[in-house]
């Protein structure tokens, strides 16, 4: 059981760790709630729904179909201040649930498996208890409810419908099953990756595998690609930085004696700075531009910008760890860092805000047993409380009487 060890200030009767008590079954019940019901990304019809009502019943001010099903909570003090934002992403997986819970999902073919259900539980707990001490809020809150993170970019759409309107700092958090129970992971600088695409279609001239004179053998040119995409974070960053270049995908050839005339290839690009984005994408355009002439083949080439780096604001990751340490002490540092994408990016480009992580693992002995993305996907449900009074630690750091 996770022990917390401070007193909000926000002149509560009771320590906050008294107040999370009191609605832990609560939270709890809504993320079973949302995880057997799940939505696909703009789907979120059933899930944007019970947020307004929730909200509403707090006597929130609730603003509806934002980004199409995204939800905003505006809980304005009674004293002058600032304004601020904490996000939760509301949307689920294609994957077939095999967990075996109790509270599986209800969907076939649907599932929470990122831990968005646990998101979106967090914030209303952090809602409900705010909703009870608005007089003695300095400022405002936005409870950001957001659509479509799973490679829709819900975010995006979120700031175009004016979701960061007078916001000055913004919040994130992320259930983190590559961290133990009662950990809490947060850094300043990049803490996810640029999450790129890339799609390669290769024509050569096909021809019988006996005879490979006259031919142009697509396969062999991909093979030449793949190769040479390996060189270009080897020997291209610095070792001390993060990029990954991953062929995850080739089509090509249709039996054993016939030399293939045409291969596609599919991968992804990722990297934690814009540089190395940037030299990423142009060192593959040298590479193919340079395999196209030497073997006389004709490359197409499609690179998709996928979610930017998600970059954390100096001073904001300052105020997460010192709200982090009131809640799990010395156990709040530096993430599992990995080289995912998080849309959460596009507003860290346009106001200051932090991104961090709550420890969740079921299982602290094998923290890769149960991992994001996956259809046994569960969590340590004691993160839901640690998440939440991170959550409220922060709002007291920046609207406190």
């Amino acid at each position: 059981m996770i022990i917390l060890f401070f007193i909000f200030q926000f002149s509560f009767s009771q320590s906050i760790d008294d107040q999370i008590k009191n609605i832990e079954q609560k939270v709890i019940s809504w993320r079973h709630d949302f995880h057997k019901h799940p939505e696909l990304s703009n789907r979120e019809f059933r899930t944007s729904k019970k947020i307004e009502d929730h909200l509403r019943s707090l006597g929130i001010k609730v603003e509806t179909k934002i980004a199409y099903t995204g939800v905003v909570g505006i809980l304005e003090g009674d004293l002058p201040g600032p304004t601020m934002a904490l996000r939760a992403d509301m949307d689920a997986l294609p994957i077939q649930e095999k967990s075996g819970l109790e509270y599986s999902s209800k969907h076939k073919g649907v599932m929470h498996a990122c831990g968005h259900d646990a998101h979106m539980a967090i914030l209303l707990g952090v809602a409900k208890i705010l909703s009870n001490y608005k007089k003695n809020l300095n400022g405002t809150v936005r409870f950001i409810f957001q659509p479509a993170e799973e490679g829709k970019g819900g975010a995006r759409y979120m700031i175009k419908d004016g979701c960061l309107e007078n916001i000055e700092e913004i919040y994130g958090l992320h259930v983190w099953n590559y961290q133990k129970i009662g950990e809490v992971g947060v850094k300043s600088g990049p803490v996810m990756a640029a999450a790129d695409m890339f799609y390669i279609d290769i024509e050569g001239i096909g021809g019988h595998g006996a005879a490979p004179q006259g031919t142009v053998d697509s396969i062999v040119v991909a093979s030449h690609l793949v190769q040479a995409f390996q060189t270009i974070v080897s020997r291209n960053t610095n070792p001390l930085d993060s990029a990954v270049v991953t062929v995850g995908k080739i089509n090509g050839g249709n039996n054993f004696n016939v030399i293939a005339d045409k291969v596609s290839i599919e991968g992804t690009a990722r990297s934690y700075t814009e540089q190395n984005r940037v030299m990423i994408k142009d060192k593959m355009k040298q590479i193919i531009k340079g395999v196209s002439e030497t073997y006389g083949a004709k490359i197409n080439f499609k690179y998709k910008d996928g979610y930017p780096p998600t970059i954390n604001d100096l001073g904001c990751s300052k105020k997460v760890l010192n709200a982090a340490k009131r809640v799990v002490q010395n156990k709040a540092g530096t993430p599992y860092l990995s080289m995912g994408g998080e849309d959460f990016a596009y507003y860290l480009q346009k106001i200051p805000g932090c991104f961090f992580f709550i420890g969740s693992a079921p299982n602290s002995d094998k923290l890769f047993e149960t991992p994001q993305h996956c259809s046994h996907y569960n969590i340590n449900e004691e993160a839901l409380s640690v998440g939440a009074s991170v959550f409220l630690n922060i709002v007291d750091s920046i609207l406190e009487n």
